[in-house]
């Protein structure tokens, strides 16, 4: 089966309000562009050198998102181009995100990782964490950040309720953050949830952004 076959049955299940974001890491450029040739043109990398070269060897129209955790001396290097950061979780990345986004004289849009599985291995801001982030204002003042939603992931788990609950909590929370913080914002606009596994529980709990790599390309 073709990466194109695939591609073509997942856009069956997605409806038109969700962006997929195809999940290319560790996949060669040369099914990053079959995917290209399919219609795909949202792709997202966890590691910045593999970002770089990748980046030079395909279409430059591609959108490129981060969807790693993020170094801040890593930041420079893909200040110039990325398209959205899905792993802003603490005070002084975004200052660097600010401070590379000011350099190169565009904004950088971000979204807050939320940390919402019951796995300690995953990254991201604890609710109340970023509640305080988001009260101590200090991101009002990083014209060359912008904060467009909200990213988290789900324990990795075949319980089905498990995983609607925590999407669900995530949901809760980019409504109070928009409600009591970005009211007036156009931008505050994307939920980054679901994968290849509960994409589907994702979309019907509001996720308007999903990320999906072994469905489109296969285990690696």
């Amino acid at each position: 089966m073709s990466i194109r076959f695939h591609i073509d049955a997942l856009r069956e299940t997605v409806p038109p309000g969700v962006k997929l974001v195809a999940v290319s890491k560790f996949n060669p450029a040369e099914m990053i562009l079959e995917a290209y040739d399919a219609g795909l043109r949202v792709f997202g990398e966890s590691r910045v050198q593999e970002l770089l070269v990748k980046k030079d060897q395909l279409p430059g129209d591609i959108e490129w998102h981060f969807i790693g955790s993020l170094q801040r001396n890593k930041v420079k290097q893909i200040a110039p181009f990325i398209s959205l950061i899905h792993s802003l979780d603490n005070e002084r990345l975004m200052l660097e995100i600010e401070k590379q986004g000011a350099a190169n004289n565009r904004v950088i849009r971000c979204l807050l990782q939320i940390h919402i599985a019951e796995e300690e291995t995953k990254s991201g801001f604890s609710p109340d964490e970023c509640r305080r982030f988001l009260e101590g204002g200090l991101w009002k003042s990083c014209p060359h950040m912008r904060i467009a939603g909200i990213m988290g992931m789900a324990t990795f788990t075949d319980n089905e309720n498990q995983v609607r609950k925590e999407f669900r909590q995530l949901k809760s929370l980019f409504d109070e953050f928009r409600t009591g913080f970005f009211p007036d914002d156009p931008d505050f606009m994307d939920i980054s949830m679901g994968m290849t596994s509960d994409y589907s529980l994702a979309i019907e709990e509001g996720s308007t952004m999903i990320r999906i790599g072994t469905l489109i390309f296969g285990n690696r």
